[in-house]
């Protein structure tokens, strides 16, 4: 197993690719804690985790939130002995239209949940990740941070500064062996994908897996064998990366 006797915390973990992640991980022989805003998200993953033979917690947190990131690591020290993978899934889209039209509200929810919440998990998590060998980010940018699509103008550029902050933080923490990676995934199947698209129907469908040279969209099974890879000891001569998981878009 490719993760034995690890720790991971995955944020967003209640759907999506965070669940993909979760789910991956713990085949892996992780011990995972499954934190998500919501938590009969977080719940049922756990739940389906423990039937599939891993072990796994959940734990309700807004990732924008200092004192409940902080709780997220208390727990995980107590419960679990620590931590050696983060990964920083959790994120939200904007709506998508004009920039203009973007509410300040909007605007500083986007960045706290997709960007403040790096710089929280980092403040609360690395006393963590510093007692334990080998431990590692891994953050969920996104294709946007690199070939952005009109009308997400603000998304576009939250996930521009979690490829920024990626690249900045392993420079950083390389001297103490703590690694640090991105993966950009390119439009996926979650719960996002009608945000992103401004509606969902097979028309837009086709207009967006028409600029993946792959031919569709990605899913949480894609984005959790990337971030497995970043995370396991195979990578370890690997950090300040992002890895492209989007079909060719970006090519």
């Amino acid at each position: 197993m490719r993760l034995k006797d690890k720790i991971a915390v995955v944020t967003g973990a209640g759907s999506g690719f965070g669940e993909g992640i979760a789910a991956r991980f713990a085949a892996e022989g992780a011990s995972v804690l499954v934190a998500d805003i919501n938590e009969a998200g977080a719940d049922r993953v756990a739940r389906d985790i423990a039937r599939a033979g891993g072990t796994a917690e959940a734990f309700r947190v807004d990732v924008s939130q200092s004192d409940q990131v902080k709780a997220l690591m208390d727990h995980a020290e107590d419960s679990f002995g620590g931590m050696d993978i983060l990964v920083n899934n959790a994120g939200i889209a904007q709506r998508r239209g004009p920039m203009q039209d973007l509410t300040e509200q909007e605007f500083d929810h986007i960045y706290a949940v997709n960007v403040k919440s790096i710089y929280l998990t980092a403040l609360h998590g690395l006393a963590l990740l510093r007692r334990r060998p080998g431990g590692n980010f891994v953050n969920i940018a996104s294709t946007a941070a690199i070939s952005p699509r009109a009308g997400l103008t603000w998304y576009n550029g939250s996930k521009g500064a979690v490829w920024t902050l990626t690249k900045s933080m392993a420079a950083e923490l390389a001297p103490e062996k703590i690694r640090v990676s991105a993966v950009n995934p390119v439009i996926g199947e979650t719960g996002l994908t009608e945000a992103f698209m401004g509606g969902d129907t097979p028309e837009l469908r086709e207009k967006f897996t028409s600029t993946i040279p792959l031919g569709r969209m990605s899913t949480p099974r894609d984005i959790a064998n990337a971030v497995l890879y970043l995370a396991s000891d195979e990578a370890d001569f690997i950090t300040g990366v992002a890895m492209e998981v989007d079909g060719g878009r970006c090519i």
